[in-house]
């Protein structure tokens, strides 16, 4: 496993060109990006092999989800607004190469059943990972925890299972992110072993507070255990908030993780 630094929460001080040598020169092996569309796809390229790390993740964009809304992905009335989202998500991808790409299913829309919204999910997933595979980009859907985002529609690792057997398709898995576990009071081994065959990407915070690892109760050393007996050997994104202390000073885990072995 190698960890990769999410450029969306880790080094926010600096601005998105200076984070890329930021987490290189912390001993990061890759970066995340969220939602790169900020800035034109060459630039990051540029950026990014300069400092010589690949990009592991982005997502495909998701409309008004951040500021509270339901997103694109499982409304039925925003089809040509997904269709939009995933022509420019597959422009960055040719330009930038990421391993993966995670369409966030998004809320439960006002006036839309459930059945219609997972309909439309599964269906948008299908076309995300048909698009994707000749680029050899894995896609990928997480689940958030409902007390973070109430109304999201994928909560567990029980509706990732669901979700991975309705998509049917053989570049779709599922991403693993351990804060979202822990925040619902679930069992992390137990999550993973859950999915065990069908995780793409593993994201991670500690819980409560979504903070580095160590300020918190999650016990890493168990999930990176499971993760290993699951026979998981990608990527771990560190996804958290560094706090007042900033991003540098967060990092006393980094070295603990990297001689253990990550």
């Amino acid at each position: 496993m190698k960890l990769a630094a999410n450029l969306s929460m880790l080094f926010t001080e600096l601005p998105l060109l200076e984070r890329i040598p930021a987490a290189a020169d912390a001993g990061f092996a890759g970066v995340e990006i969220q939602f790169p569309y900020e800035l034109p796809a060459e630039q990051l390229h540029a950026a990014l092999q300069r400092a010589g790390l690949p990009l592991v993740l982005i997502n495909l964009p998701a409309g008004d989800l951040m500021s509270g809304g339901p997103g694109l992905a499982a409304v039925p009335q925003r089809q040509a607004e997904f269709a939009a989202a995933l022509a420019q998500a597959l422009a960055y991808a040719q330009v930038l190469q990421p391993q993966c790409v995670n369409v966030l299913p998004g809320r439960l829309a006002e006036g839309v059943a459930r059945e219609a919204a997972l309909a439309t999910l599964v269906g948008n997933l299908r076309r995300a990972a048909e698009a994707f595979a000749p680029l050899g980009v894995k896609v990928l859907a997480e689940a958030i925890n409902p007390l973070d985002m109430p109304g999201f529609l994928i909560n567990t690792p029980q509706d990732l299972l669901g979700l991975i057997a309705a998509v049917d398709h053989p570049n779709f898995a599922a991403q693993l992110d351990l804060y979202h576990m822990a925040r619902q009071g679930l069992d992390l081994p137990a999550c993973i072993a859950a999915l065990a065959g069908h995780i793409g990407h593993v994201q991670f915070a500690d819980c409560p507070g979504r903070g580095a690892p160590g300020c918190g109760q999650v016990d890493f050393a168990a999930a990176l255990a499971a993760l290993r007996a699951s026979g998981y050997a990608g990527w771990l994104g560190a996804e958290y908030k560094p706090g007042e202390v900033g991003s540098a000073a967060s990092l006393g885990w980094l070295a603990q993780w990297r001689s253990a072995g990550i």
